[in-house]
């Protein structure tokens, strides 16, 4: 699976957008990291798990952000989650 954070893949063309998806990691403490050391690797490996499920060759336009913040109601706790997005797409096959 290629990937990139820009609109394109170097070298290839796109030729259909399939659509967005999503992988967000699991919530911890605002103003810290997620529990797992490698949440990058795991997040990136689940929004490419998500492309292939619906066909990709690539996914383009992948951004790491925060997705909000959440105040627990039982310790009054801040807690937010990374979220990473992309757009699954086709690329043109070589003639």
């Amino acid at each position: 699976m290629r990937v990139s954070t820009t609109d394109s893949i170097e070298g290839s063309r796109v030729v259909q957008a399939i659509g967005a998806i999503t992988a967000t990691s699991s919530w911890h403490a605002s103003g810290t990291l997620p529990h797992q050391g490698n949440w990058r690797e795991r997040l990136l490996a689940d929004l490419i798990r998500r492309a292939e499920d619906i066909g990709a060759d690539a996914i383009v336009g992948v951004n790491y952000q925060d997705e909000g913040t959440a105040v627990t109601s039982e310790t009054g706790v801040a807690l937010k989650r990374v979220m990473v997005t992309g757009t699954a797409v086709r690329l043109a096959r070589a003639a």
